[in-house]
């Protein structure tokens, strides 16, 4: 499969490539792209389904959900979404310390086959085991493909970087055009159970054409990185199942005392997920082992971290409160077609697949001209474009705010424009900047301490739902507005200090 996206290049007998990138390219581009279809198929549901069947599912949609109000939605959405991202730290560990991160993303990918099966089984307990198993197999999957895609280039000077990992986030995003389509309309509209099913279909075909051509990675990939001793793994070991032991003890209790609730279990993770970020960028950067060069772009390295944050807590309502707004507040009714809600999630994907080739172009003719905008720039511009889409969304929002008025859906189509425009500038280029500045001791794990900028952004908006704030209120919508815009002023004005410590890397 993945030799039919490959072209001979001009001069016989030369090695083939992907649009003028490494075969593997193509290979982790189609492992991605349909990992990502089952992944956002299933989260296209996820808030929907949990919804369904209570007091805020929309009129006449389909029952047999779990029934949870608009804010615990949002909340168990933005806290599973957090912990898929918080579980690449651990997977990127796993990458470089136990099974390498080749190995590590095709036992990722049997895990979160497991998990949308569980999905597709009816009941609560089925459910929260399916999307544990979910977030621990992306976890482990994310960081390590993506430090694989870093693999196939000649050094951090490849030129064609940047360009290599826009190509891969076109196949993230073109597996997250067809999940909506494909996963969500057949679990919105038919069964739930049955589109959570075909997600684990998705992610079959993707770990079938990894196995399958395998070959054209980089044989970096295979290797472990920096194994653990038997010590250490011994060591290891007795900490994991400590800290089992303890959480069982504790759940055990409060079960017993008949006060157990679904906040039981969310507020620890959100609250889990606001500390890790912070206890592990502080642990790197006063590791003794890093070069005074490797600590001087680590410092750089945590400005474009919370300004990823920010970004992320405005972005991923995408799935959450732009999704319930559209569900019950959105006239959807295209030439005389209605529309289904999850279609809505398509549409920022669609745009990536649009728009991301002529920004990779666009990199480039800048880059040969001396002119690209440096990253800390391009930081600053997704912060500003993804704040001021919230502004944009107050406004149906204060038409809508206390009575039954529906608004035109184009809002929507503009709002999740603009977080592409957002995402083009921020989402691939952190993930080229990520590979480029990580310290050689944290080579798979720094593409976790990425995505932990993910967890922080979502843990956020979790312990506002938890909280049962009114995530989808003006007043709350334009201050986040305000704080991302604020945040992208900010970073822009300090960007010369931060280019000086990222030194050649800019």
């Amino acid at each position: 499969m993945a030799s039919s996206l490959t072209k001979d290049s001009a001069s016989p007998g030369a090695e083939k490539t992907f649009f003028g990138h490494p075969r593997g390219l193509a290979t982790l581009f189609m492992t991605e792209m349909w990992e990502r279809f089952s992944y956002y198929g299933m989260r296209a549901l996820l808030v929907l389904y949990l919804v369904s069947g209570g007091v805020d599912a929309a009129t006449g949609s389909q029952g047999g959900g779990l029934g949870f109000t608009a804010a615990t939605a949002t909340a168990i959405y933005s806290v599973y979404v957090a912990l898929v991202y918080l579980m690449a730290l651990p997977g990127g560990w796993f990458g470089d310390r136990v099974w390498g991160a080749r190995k590590t993303v095709a036992i990722a990918g049997g895990v979160i086959m497991a998990g949308h099966l569980a999905l597709a089984l009816p009941g609560q307990i089925s459910f929260f085991i399916g999307l544990l198993l979910v977030a621990v197999g992306s976890g482990l999957l994310k960081a390590n493909i993506s430090t694989m895609v870093g693999h196939l280039y000649k050094g951090v000077d490849d030129p064609r970087r940047d360009s290599g990992f826009t190509i891969f986030y076109i196949g993230i995003n073109m597996g997250a055009l067809l999940a909506p389509v494909g996963i969500g309309m057949v679990g919105e509209l038919v069964n739930w159970h049955l589109g959570f099913a075909l997600a684990a279909v998705g992610m079959g075909i993707g770990l079938a054409v990894y196995l399958l051509a395998g070959r054209t990675l980089d044989p970096k990939s295979s290797l472990v990185p920096n194994p653990l001793s038997p010590a250490e793994r011994k060591a290891v070991i007795v900490k994991a199942l400590a800290v089992l032991a303890v959480i069982a003890v504790f759940y055990t209790a409060v079960t017993m005392a008949d006060m157990f609730t679904i906040k039981w279990a969310l507020y620890p993770i959100t609250i889990v997920g606001l500390i890790i970020p912070v206890a592990v960028l502080v642990r790197i950067k006063r590791d003794k082992d890093l070069t005074p060069g490797e600590q001087t772009k680590m410092s750089a390295y945590i400005w474009f971290f919370v300004a990823a944050a920010v970004f992320w807590m405005i972005y991923d309502q995408g799935g959450s409160t732009l999704s319930l707004f559209g569900d019950k507040n959105s006239e959807r009714s295209l030439f005389g077609w209605e529309v289904p809600t999850v279609i809505f999630q398509s549409l920022n994907p669609a745009f990536v697949v649009a728009l991301a080739p002529i920004f990779a172009a666009a990199w480039l003719a800048l880059a040969r001209r001396n002119r690209e905008p440096s990253t800390i720039v391009k930081f600053s511009v997704a912060l500003v474009i993804v704040g001021a889409s919230f502004f944009v969304f107050a406004l149906p929002l204060n038409q809508t705010a206390g009575n039954d008025t529906k608004v035109t859906m184009w809002w929507l189509v503009l709002i999740f424009l603009m977080h592409t425009l957002a995402e083009l500038c921020l989402s691939p280029v952190g993930l080229s900047v990520t590979t480029k500045m990580a310290p050689q001791k944290y080579s798979s794990q720094m593409m976790g301490v990425w995505f932990l900028a993910v967890t922080a952004g979502d843990c956020v908006t979790g312990l506002l739902g938890l909280a049962e704030v009114k995530l989808d209120g003006v007043g709350v919508i334009l201050f986040q507005a305000a704080a991302a815009v604020l945040a992208g002023l900010a970073i822009y004005m300090y960007r010369k200090k931060v280019n000086v410590l990222m030194g050649d890397m800019n």
